[in-house]
């Protein structure tokens, strides 16, 4: 038990009630002290942070320097539906710390109360002298306090503010999943473009080819066969081109309603190729990881608010004490209003249970138990993103060295078709080496882009398992939660924004789903 006083005049209303005199019978919190790796065992493209570094920041998309990526991610930020709803959960845990704190002022309310009665006049024992009609007239009020005296609602406010600190990590960590989300489809898009651009290149080389074949049989040049397996490659290929258009519009499908936007008026102009501009950024020690990622601080928070759930259960063995005040007047006439009709009063009420079964330390083992699963969550947490960003920093360095290799295939494949087709003219080659030789380049092209693609996917990832930018220094700070003040009677539909998190209370403000997105920007790549 630790016994606390006020340390001096606060400037939040909340902070200064959660500094008042009483014992706190909530452990000392302290996170887990986890031993962290000094270094990142993955390499990538990225480096390894110097002094002079800065972290990643938000706005974290705009290091791939494409315009139309840059506008859809800020109208997705703006007014995504689950994004959203995401704040309001924000603004209904603040009205909850509201509640709980609450319950440390007096509760006072009025109440007035009159009739007219009329008395049966074949009632028993009734005296001719009592009236058959009267009236009572009765205006009270009552003020009843609770003491906190143990802290149980003021662990419960302090434990409601932890709630509403992991409910703004759980804002921060849904935007960032929004916007890495936004990009790896708008990459997966940008690969099909140039996909789709490679097939239509070939489809246009293999028709060439047919007519070439088709020439040599007219001249008795080449057999029929020939022109069977050209036309089965062109034909063929026309088909997967249709299954790339198809991929492709599910695609912008997807990023149609992240973007608050029906998919019918929605368009994204396409590009004929993929820039792979990964950009370098500093990776920090692993240790940082614990300030930089939202789910982390989430984690931490429920923590925090389970630590002070045990203090609650521990409050339920001590006496409660209760003060209550009633006072008014009451009156059969019209003289309500006089001292001699006037009533009142006072008294306090102490309780202690004494056997309840067993229910008390029920809940104080439950909140015990509770806070550990908090704690074994908070290390799984912790495991999860080191093990995410692992996997970015090695998948990295494998695409990037992939790329490489790959465009090396790409450039033997394609010069191996142009000789094989030479050949082919001049009478020295078979059709089936032509045809093998230009599958071969079409499989060689395609893998390249899908490579490239993933490369940029992953390097979305990996900004995502660093924290995109976000710290917990981000979190709202107590003084902020406070929704609204304890006398305040109007503006009171929102509170006011905290740690950047605010909602819209115009339902109509993003009702307009016809907005394309390529109305807003010209810029196509």
């Amino acid at each position: 038990m630790k016994c606390l006083f006020p340390a001096g005049a606060r400037s939040s209303g909340l902070l200064f009630l959660l500094s008042l005199s009483a014992c706190d019978l909530a452990p000392a919190y302290q996170p887990p002290d986890l031993e962290l790796p000094t270094h990142w065992q993955g390499k990538g493209p990225f480096k390894e942070a110097q002094p002079a570094d800065t972290a990643v920041r938000p706005g974290w998309w705009k290091l791939y320097h494409d315009p139309l990526l840059n506008r859809i991610e800020e109208e997705a930020t703006a007014s995504n539906a689950d994004l959203q709803a995401a704040a309001e959960r924000f603004v209904q845990a603040r009205d909850m710390i509201m509640g709980a704190q609450s319950q440390l002022f007096p509760q006072v309310g009025i109440g007035f109360g009159a009739s007219n009665n009329k008395r049966s006049v074949h009632r028993l024992f009734n005296s001719p002298a009592d009236p058959i009609h009267d009236s009572d007239e009765t205006f009270a009020g009552l003020v009843s306090w609770e003491p906190d005296i143990w802290s149980a609602i003021r662990n419960k406010t302090r434990a409601e503010l932890n709630f509403a600190e992991q409910r703004a990590a759980e804002y921060a960590s849904a935007q960032l999943s929004l916007q890495s989300q936004i990009a790896w489809d708008y990459f997966a898009l940008r690969g099909l473009d140039a996909q789709d651009a490679i097939y239509k290149q070939s489809i246009a080389y293999y028709q060439q080819s047919l007519n070439i074949i088709k020439e040599r049989l007219s001249g008795l040049v080449s057999p029929k066969l020939d022109v069977a397996r050209a036309e089965n490659l062109l034909y063929s290929t026309q088909a997967e081109e249709l299954d790339i258009q198809a991929q492709r519009q599910v695609m912008e499908h997807a990023i149609a309603i992240l973007a608050n936007t029906a998919p019918s008026a929605f368009h994204i102009p396409p590009a004929n190729t993929l820039h792979t501009s990964i950009p370098k950024i500093p990776t920090r020690v692993p240790s940082d990881l614990l300030q930089r990622r939202p789910d982390i601080a989430s984690a931490e928070r429920k923590m925090a608010q389970a630590n002070r759930i045990i203090g609650i259960a521990r409050a339920a063995f001590y006496p409660n004490v209760s003060i209550r005040v009633d006072g008014g007047f009451t009156d059969s006439g019209l003289n309500l209003f006089k001292v001699a009709n006037s009533l009142w009063a006072y008294g306090a009420d102490v309780t202690l249970p004494i056997f309840d079964g067993g229910l008390r330390r029920a809940d104080l083992q439950q909140s015990l138990s509770a806070y550990r699963e908090t704690t074994d969550n908070y290390r799984s947490t912790v495991l999860n993103a080191f093990r995410e960003v692992e996997d970015g920093l090695s998948r990295t360095n494998r695409l990037s060295a992939e790329v490489k290799k790959q465009h090396a295939a790409v450039t033997a494949a394609s010069e191996t078709q142009t000789m094989t087709m030479d050949l082919y003219k001049g009478g020295l080659n078979t059709s089936l080496d032509v045809i093998t030789a230009q599958v071969n380049t079409l499989t060689a092209r395609i893998r390249e882009v899908q490579i490239q693609m993933q490369l940029l996917q992953v390097s979305t990832e990996l900004i995502r398992a660093l924290g995109g930018g976000w710290d917990k220094s981000n979190l709202p700070e107590q003084r902020e939660m406070q929704a609204f003040g304890i006398f305040q009677v109007d503006n009171l539909d929102k509170p006011p924004p905290a740690g950047g998190i605010d909602v819209q209370t115009d339902p109509q403000a993003n009702s307009d789903l016809t907005r394309p997105i390529s109305q807003q920007s010209k810029a196509g790549h």
